[in-house]
């Protein structure tokens, strides 16, 4: 070991040392176990600094006094008891911001989960007086939006899938085109979930062709379902072919051989009058012939993380019974932000109450407008210090949906200026809420699409901090 460490390693304090000063100082009185945790993660943190450090300048300045780790630990401390989920705002411009919880919900949703934080009827049956199903809360407003005979919900789309696989076709073939074998984000791959089901895949067809016949040839005694997969993140484009869904439906229905669809996303309402066509609509999945849905709760729908399980009486009714189903199931707070979410669909303005809608339908002009008036105040708040202009970009729809939509927006860009750029989007990422835009070029791009406009202050107020 170089021996100008040994020096910084000498003067790191005794634990129990910063233990005393800090008890000594503290307004807070937390546990003697807890104190000594901090001090000796924040001590052996600063060896670890000083045992990498590639020469002696990175350690000038280093603070190892028990007194300075003391203050340290202070912060340790008030960091471990703040809330660790923090709302931000979110000026990326992408709207199902992965990162960022994805979907954020409907007012209508959130009052829904805060009433249902108590007692609630959950498994209750008010009416009989005996014990009910959770599933019940919603299956009807599914039936009634999407035109499916049964329905039932788990907590996000990926165990839906896992749940329809191993309840229909443990053991059995699953037939997939070789050009829906996709894989999404977090590493979710079809060939790895249905490995995890149980079912047998079968690959039909190639990459950027595949023809009815590939299925049909391919079905046999041992075939549990036709399974499609819509492609969510990625597109194939050029020289290719797929077969239609009301053709695997016809196929499916003379063979005997079940066909399941999974829709990722998922949407209830047609946004082609908005150019954003191209996204399978549920009822018409269902009207298609589709035995079995699945989709997400939390992108296109614009409730909270959740997997909805949509198709045929007698097959949900059997996944339902799938022991793994209480493992999967979701909670109240889940159940009632969906249900609620769902209710907007039945008889409210969608497009104006679902946040993810409202986003994906403002007009451009609308943003146009907002971002100057939200640059000018910029502009003067901080004295011409931030030099705040607005210019014409794209704004993302994320989460896997409508990977080619582009969608115009306007935003607020501000220059960044070197390692004092660098500092200050660290401030803004830290701050209080903690305020996120893009970053392209040296600026800083303010996305409006994703702020709401009772926000456009606390923008303000982060920028000038």
């Amino acid at each position: 070991m170089e021996s100008w460490r040994q020096p910084y390693l000498r003067t790191l304090p005794a634990v129990d040392v910063v233990v005393g000063i800090y008890q000594r100082t503290a307004a807070i009185n937390y546990p003697h176990h807890l104190l000594v945790r901090g001090a000796q993660e924040i001590v052996d943190s600063l060896r670890q600094q000083i045992l990498e450090a590639a020469g002696e300048q990175l350690l000038a300045g280093l603070a190892v006094t028990p007194e300075e780790v003391a203050v340290r630990l202070d912060t340790w401390l008030h960091t471990l008891a703040g809330p660790a989920l923090r709302r931000v705002i979110n000026a990326t411009g992408t709207i199902l911001h992965t990162n960022l919880g994805r979907a954020t919900l409907a007012p209508a949703a959130r009052q829904a989960v805060l009433a249902a934080a108590g007692y609630c009827n959950l498994e209750q049956d008010l009416r009989e007086g005996k014990r009910g199903s959770r599933h019940d809360l919603v299956e009807k407003l599914l039936l009634c939006l999407t035109g499916a005979e049964a329905a039932c919900v788990v907590n996000n789309n990926a165990a839906a899938v896992l749940l329809c696989l191993n309840t229909l076709a443990a053991g059995r073939k699953v037939i997939v085109s070789r050009g829906e074998l996709v894989e999404i984000g977090g590493s979710f791959r079809i060939p790895e979930v249905m490995k995890a089901s149980g079912a047998r895949l079968v690959e039909v067809g190639t990459t950027n062709k595949t023809r009815l016949s590939d299925y049909s040839e391919a079905i046999d005694d041992e075939t549990a379902l036709l399974l499609k997969v819509h492609t969510s993140n990625y597109r194939i484009i050029g020289f290719t072919s797929a077969v239609d869904v009301a053709e695997l439906a016809y196929l499916s229905g003379k063979c005997g051989v079940p066909l399941m669809e999974d829709l990722g996303s998922g949407l209830l309402v047609d946004l082609g009058p908005y150019g954003l066509g191209g996204e399978p609509l549920v009822a018409e999945r269902v009207a298609a012939g589709v035995d079995l849905l699945t989709m997400s709760g939390d992108k296109l729908l614009g409730g909270p993380q959740a997997g909805l399980i949509l198709g045929r009486r007698e097959l949900v009714a059997r996944i339902r019974k799938n022991q793994l189903m209480r493992a999967l199931r979701p909670d109240k707070l889940t159940l009632a932000a969906l249900e609620a979410t769902l209710r907007i669909y039945l008889s409210g303005e969608p497009l104006r109450e679902v946040p993810v809608l409202a986003m994906l339908t403002v007009p451009p002009e609308t943003l146009r407008r907002r971002a100057e008036r939200l640059a000018e105040t910029v502009r003067r708040s901080s004295a011409g210090k931030l030099a705040a202009s607005v210019r014409e970009e794209r704004s993302f729809v994320g989460g896997g949906a409508m990977p080619e939509a582009r969608l115009p927006t306007f935003v607020v860009a501000i220059p960044l200026r070197g390692e004092a750029g660098t500092e200050w989007l660290r401030r803004l990422r830290q701050g209080s809420p903690p305020l996120l835009g893009r970053v392209q070029d040296s600026t800083l791009l303010l996305d409006l699409r994703t702020v709401a406009e009772d926000e456009e202050e606390e923008v303000v107020r982060c920028l000038l901090m």
